[in-house]
């Protein structure tokens, strides 16, 4: 069997790779061509090809002195260290939890996963509802059960969007990273509670020398999907907020790029998706080597 498939492996893995080549790597490299033109959409200012519309590096200067690149920029890197902590404490807290119940563990799993199942439009609009109509008038308004002015008009405020769309990811995201933490906890071996149990060691002492050493595998897959999801956040982005009182992030900013130029300068916005996807593989790619790092330490 083993001889097969090393025999076939190869044969059997072409479509596969075709597939990449034409639909990710063929428009990739033809993107990061166009970031070096005059590309409008359905001509090339200054020639009637992309050799003769080449601009150099123009896009690229105009990106960095551009105010909404950085301001999208800071407001992304802010959202993503409040959302990454966020999540993982929410999945690591509910994982513990459902580790230590005997019945409807299941049931409650599902549960907690759901949210994660529902498409980012849908999800942002639904969030939508609940800040402006649940939050503001029945709970928190002025004339609500509990009044609390910060809790209200979520999505009008730049830093009070910045904590709804923290909210909404993690109630969208807590239930995958969940099923990676219990699947971590599952694998710690049993046998080394018992022994700490045996020494008096407290929750606080096991949770601090056995749990948290052991799962750094699967700290290393969640840091990674939250850091590249909250960097590349769109589809919430547009429903919540649509980018309006300064809260437009980077993945919204590239896309709003086209309609904040006239006419629509694609060379731009896809100078700044080259970018965008520079950054996020250099976070993502420190990130996992220093967690690797500690995976090794443990």
């Amino acid at each position: 069997m083993e001889l097969f498939y090393k025999k076939w492996s190869k044969i059997l893995a072409i479509p596969a790779v075709l597939l990449f080549t034409m639909v990710i790597l063929i428009p990739f490299v033809i993107g990061v061509i166009y970031s070096f033109t005059g590309w409008r959409g359905t001509y090339f200012a200054g020639g009637e090809n992309w050799w003769q519309a080449l601009v150099g590096f123009d896009n690229y200067v105009k990106v960095f002195k551009s105010e909404n690149f950085t301001t999208a920029f800071l407001y992304t890197l802010k959202f993503t260290g409040i959302a990454v902590i966020s999540v993982n404490i929410a999945s690591l807290i509910i994982s513990m939890m459902l580790t230590n119940i005997s019945r409807g563990a299941g049931l409650l799993r599902a549960i907690f996963y759901m949210p994660n199942l529902l498409s980012g439009l849908a999800l942002g609009f639904i969030w939508q509802f609940i800040f402006q109509i649940v939050y503001s008038k029945i709970f928190f308004g002025e004339n609500g059960i509990f009044p609390i002015e910060a809790l209200t008009n979520m999505t009008q405020s730049s830093t009070k969007a910045m904590f709804a769309l923290v909210i909404m990811v993690t109630w969208q995201m807590a239930g995958y990273m969940m099923m990676i933490y219990v699947n971590g906890l599952n694998n710690i071996p049993k046998d080394l509670y018992e022994a700490a149990n045996i020494d008096g060691a407290n929750f606080f002492q096991k949770f601090k020398n056995i749990t948290l050493p052991m799962l750094m595998p699967s700290f290393t897959v969640v840091f990674f999907l939250t850091i590249s999801g909250c960097f590349r956040l769109l589809d919430q982005n547009i429903a919540l907020t649509n980018g309006n009182f300064g809260t437009r992030m980077l993945a919204l900013q590239i896309l709003q790029t086209t309609k904040d130029t006239n006419p629509p300068n694609y060379g731009l916005a896809q100078a700044q998706a080259v970018i965008f996807f520079i950054l996020i593989a250099a976070v993502s790619l420190v990130q996992v080597s220093m967690m690797k790092k500690k995976e090794v330490e443990a």
